[in-house]
Protein backbone atom coordinates (compact mmCIF):
# COMPACT_ATOMS: atom_id res chain seq x y z
CA UNK A 1 0.00 0.00 0.00
CA UNK A 2 2.50 2.54 0.79
CA UNK A 3 6.60 2.51 1.31
CA UNK A 4 6.35 1.17 4.76
CA UNK A 5 3.99 -1.66 4.06
CA UNK A 6 5.27 -4.98 5.61
CA UNK A 7 4.61 -8.69 4.96
CA UNK A 8 4.64 -11.30 7.45
CA UNK A 9 3.79 -14.86 8.22
CA UNK A 10 1.15 -15.81 10.22
CA UNK A 11 0.65 -19.73 11.20
CA UNK A 12 -2.80 -20.86 10.28
CA UNK A 13 -5.00 -24.17 10.26
CA UNK A 14 -3.92 -24.64 6.63
CA UNK A 15 -0.82 -23.12 6.40
CA UNK A 16 0.85 -19.63 6.04
CA UNK A 17 -1.62 -16.95 6.07
CA UNK A 18 0.12 -13.79 4.38
CA UNK A 19 -0.30 -10.30 5.90
CA UNK A 20 0.71 -6.92 4.40
CA UNK A 21 0.85 -4.76 8.19
CA UNK A 22 1.00 -1.03 7.97
CA UNK A 23 2.36 1.15 11.37
CA UNK A 24 1.30 4.67 11.71
CA UNK A 25 4.01 6.95 12.26
CA UNK A 26 3.71 7.25 16.07
CA UNK A 27 2.27 4.96 18.72
CA UNK A 28 -1.04 3.18 17.51
CA UNK A 29 -3.89 3.41 18.96
CA UNK A 30 -5.72 0.93 17.95
CA UNK A 31 -5.42 -2.37 15.86
CA UNK A 32 -7.45 -2.96 12.63
CA UNK A 33 -8.40 -6.50 10.84
CA UNK A 34 -9.15 -5.63 7.30
CA UNK A 35 -10.82 -8.42 5.20
CA UNK A 36 -11.13 -8.88 1.32
CA UNK A 37 -13.79 -9.79 -0.89
CA UNK A 38 -14.56 -13.23 -2.33
CA UNK A 39 -11.22 -14.75 -3.29
CA UNK A 40 -13.18 -16.49 -5.98
CA UNK A 41 -14.05 -13.83 -7.82
CA UNK A 42 -10.25 -11.74 -7.63
CA UNK A 43 -10.68 -10.38 -4.28
CA UNK A 44 -7.04 -9.46 -2.89
CA UNK A 45 -5.93 -7.66 0.12
CA UNK A 46 -4.87 -5.27 -2.96
CA UNK A 47 -8.59 -4.11 -4.00
CA UNK A 48 -8.74 -0.61 -4.13
CA UNK A 49 -12.18 -0.66 -1.16
CA UNK A 50 -9.80 -2.76 1.07
CA UNK A 51 -6.84 -0.47 0.94
CA UNK A 52 -8.73 2.61 1.36
CA UNK A 53 -10.44 0.80 4.33
CA UNK A 54 -6.97 0.33 6.04
CA UNK A 55 -5.90 4.34 4.61
CA UNK A 56 -8.56 5.55 6.46
CA UNK A 57 -7.64 3.42 9.32
CA UNK A 58 -3.93 4.53 9.49
CA UNK A 59 -4.81 7.77 9.03
CA UNK A 60 -6.63 7.04 12.49
CA UNK A 61 -3.47 5.83 14.38
CA UNK A 62 -4.46 2.09 13.93
CA UNK A 63 -2.22 -0.36 12.83
CA UNK A 64 -3.55 -1.74 10.09
CA UNK A 65 -3.20 -6.12 8.94
CA UNK A 66 -4.48 -7.45 5.57
CA UNK A 67 -4.54 -10.77 4.91
CA UNK A 68 -5.01 -12.47 2.20
CA UNK A 69 -7.48 -15.16 2.43
CA UNK A 70 -6.50 -18.95 1.17
CA UNK A 71 -5.45 -19.93 -1.82
CA UNK A 72 -4.85 -16.42 -2.93
CA UNK A 73 -0.77 -14.83 -3.04
CA UNK A 74 1.50 -16.64 -1.03
CA UNK A 75 -1.61 -17.52 1.72
CA UNK A 76 -1.90 -21.80 2.02
CA UNK A 77 -4.80 -23.32 2.03
CA UNK A 78 -8.02 -23.39 -0.15
CA UNK A 79 -11.42 -21.72 -0.55
CA UNK A 80 -13.43 -23.05 2.66
CA UNK A 81 -16.93 -21.28 2.04
CA UNK A 82 -16.22 -18.94 5.18
CA UNK A 83 -15.39 -21.35 7.82
CA UNK A 84 -11.84 -21.86 7.29
CA UNK A 85 -11.27 -18.21 6.35
CA UNK A 86 -12.71 -17.44 9.82
CA UNK A 87 -10.42 -19.53 11.28
CA UNK A 88 -7.53 -17.81 9.73
CA UNK A 89 -8.32 -14.52 10.85
CA UNK A 90 -9.06 -15.50 14.28
CA UNK A 91 -5.27 -16.48 14.17
CA UNK A 92 -4.43 -12.89 12.62
CA UNK A 93 -6.55 -11.25 15.32
CA UNK A 94 -3.87 -13.00 17.67
CA UNK A 95 -0.95 -12.65 15.85
CA UNK A 96 -1.55 -8.62 15.80
CA UNK A 97 -2.64 -8.81 19.29
CA UNK A 98 0.48 -10.37 20.28
CA UNK A 99 2.59 -8.06 17.87
CA UNK A 100 1.90 -4.82 19.95
CA UNK A 101 3.01 -3.87 23.39
CA UNK A 102 -0.22 -4.11 25.35
CA UNK A 103 -1.99 -5.65 21.75
CA UNK A 104 -4.23 -7.17 24.32
CA UNK A 105 -6.15 -3.37 25.66
CA UNK A 106 -5.20 -1.95 22.27
CA UNK A 107 -8.84 -1.49 20.62
CA UNK A 108 -9.69 -3.83 17.95
CA UNK A 109 -11.32 -3.10 14.77
CA UNK A 110 -12.49 -5.71 12.33
CA UNK A 111 -13.24 -4.48 9.00
CA UNK A 112 -14.82 -6.46 5.87
CA UNK A 113 -15.81 -5.75 2.25
CA UNK A 114 -18.05 -7.80 0.53
CA UNK A 115 -17.28 -11.62 1.33
CA UNK A 116 -14.98 -9.90 3.84
CA UNK A 117 -17.71 -8.64 5.88
CA UNK A 118 -19.33 -12.25 5.98
CA UNK A 119 -16.43 -14.02 7.14
CA UNK A 120 -15.98 -10.70 9.72
CA UNK A 121 -19.12 -11.37 11.24
CA UNK A 122 -17.94 -14.66 12.21
CA UNK A 123 -15.09 -13.34 13.69
CA UNK A 124 -16.91 -10.85 16.03
CA UNK A 125 -19.35 -13.43 17.15
CA UNK A 126 -16.58 -15.87 18.25
CA UNK A 127 -14.45 -12.96 19.33
CA UNK A 128 -17.58 -12.28 21.70
CA UNK A 129 -17.94 -15.29 22.69
CA UNK A 130 -14.41 -15.82 23.87
CA UNK A 131 -15.28 -12.36 25.83
CA UNK A 132 -12.38 -10.21 23.96
CA UNK A 133 -14.54 -8.78 21.67
CA UNK A 134 -13.55 -6.18 18.90
CA UNK A 135 -14.26 -2.37 19.82
CA UNK A 136 -15.48 -1.84 16.25
CA UNK A 137 -17.14 -3.55 13.12
CA UNK A 138 -16.50 -1.87 9.69
CA UNK A 139 -18.46 -3.66 6.72
CA UNK A 140 -18.32 -2.02 3.40
CA UNK A 141 -20.91 -4.00 0.88
CA UNK A 142 -22.21 -6.21 3.35
CA UNK A 143 -22.59 -9.55 1.44
CA UNK A 144 -26.62 -10.12 3.10
CA UNK A 145 -27.79 -11.56 -0.12
CA UNK A 146 -24.84 -14.32 -0.81
CA UNK A 147 -24.22 -15.09 2.64
CA UNK A 148 -25.82 -15.87 6.28
CA UNK A 149 -23.90 -12.31 7.92
CA UNK A 150 -23.82 -12.86 11.84
CA UNK A 151 -26.33 -9.94 13.95
CA UNK A 152 -23.93 -7.43 14.65
CA UNK A 153 -23.68 -4.98 17.30
CA UNK A 154 -25.36 -1.59 17.38
CA UNK A 155 -22.18 0.67 16.72
CA UNK A 156 -21.19 -1.21 13.94
CA UNK A 157 -20.47 1.18 10.72
CA UNK A 158 -22.14 -0.45 7.42
CA UNK A 159 -21.79 1.50 4.64
CA UNK A 160 -23.42 0.60 0.78
CA UNK A 161 -23.57 1.81 -2.39
CA UNK A 162 -27.01 2.75 -3.31
CA UNK A 163 -26.57 1.47 -6.77
CA UNK A 164 -24.90 -2.01 -6.06
CA UNK A 165 -25.74 -4.79 -8.03
CA UNK A 166 -23.46 -7.20 -6.60
CA UNK A 167 -25.15 -7.03 -3.35
CA UNK A 168 -28.85 -4.77 -3.91
CA UNK A 169 -29.12 -2.06 -0.80
CA UNK A 170 -32.33 -4.03 0.04
CA UNK A 171 -30.82 -6.79 1.00
CA UNK A 172 -28.62 -5.14 3.36
CA UNK A 173 -31.75 -3.08 4.56
CA UNK A 174 -33.88 -6.26 4.96
CA UNK A 175 -30.38 -7.64 7.44
CA UNK A 176 -30.35 -4.46 8.99
CA UNK A 177 -34.05 -3.79 9.82
CA UNK A 178 -34.14 -6.32 12.69
CA UNK A 179 -31.17 -4.91 14.50
CA UNK A 180 -32.54 -1.22 13.98
CA UNK A 181 -29.50 -0.83 12.66
CA UNK A 182 -28.20 1.90 10.85
CA UNK A 183 -27.00 1.82 7.29
CA UNK A 184 -25.46 4.59 5.56
CA UNK A 185 -25.50 4.53 1.95
CA UNK A 186 -23.68 6.46 -0.82
CA UNK A 187 -25.58 8.46 -3.81
CA UNK A 188 -24.42 6.64 -6.95
CA UNK A 189 -21.66 4.34 -5.50
CA UNK A 190 -21.30 0.81 -7.28
CA UNK A 191 -20.46 -2.26 -5.18
CA UNK A 192 -16.50 -1.31 -5.63
CA UNK A 193 -17.00 2.50 -4.93
CA UNK A 194 -15.53 4.12 -8.56
CA UNK A 195 -15.05 7.21 -8.65
CA UNK A 196 -15.89 7.33 -4.83
CA UNK A 197 -12.94 5.96 -2.97
CA UNK A 198 -11.90 9.63 -1.74
CA UNK A 199 -15.84 10.02 -0.36
CA UNK A 200 -15.66 6.38 1.25
CA UNK A 201 -12.31 7.35 2.99
CA UNK A 202 -13.72 10.59 3.85
CA UNK A 203 -16.78 9.02 5.55
CA UNK A 204 -14.83 6.78 7.54
CA UNK A 205 -12.37 8.93 9.07
CA UNK A 206 -15.54 11.42 10.05
CA UNK A 207 -17.79 8.31 11.68
CA UNK A 208 -14.37 6.51 13.41
CA UNK A 209 -12.49 9.41 14.36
Amino acid sequence: MNAGTRIVGVDGPAGRIDVAVDRPDGPPRGLAIVAHPHPLYGGTRDNKVVQTVARALLALDHVCWRPDFRGIGATEGVYDEGRGETEDLLAVVAAARAAEPGGDDLPLVLAGFSFGSFVQSRVARRLAEARRPASRLVFIGTAASRFEVEPVPADTLVIHGEVDDTVPLSAVLDWARPQELPVVVIPGADHFFHRKLTDLKQLLVRELR
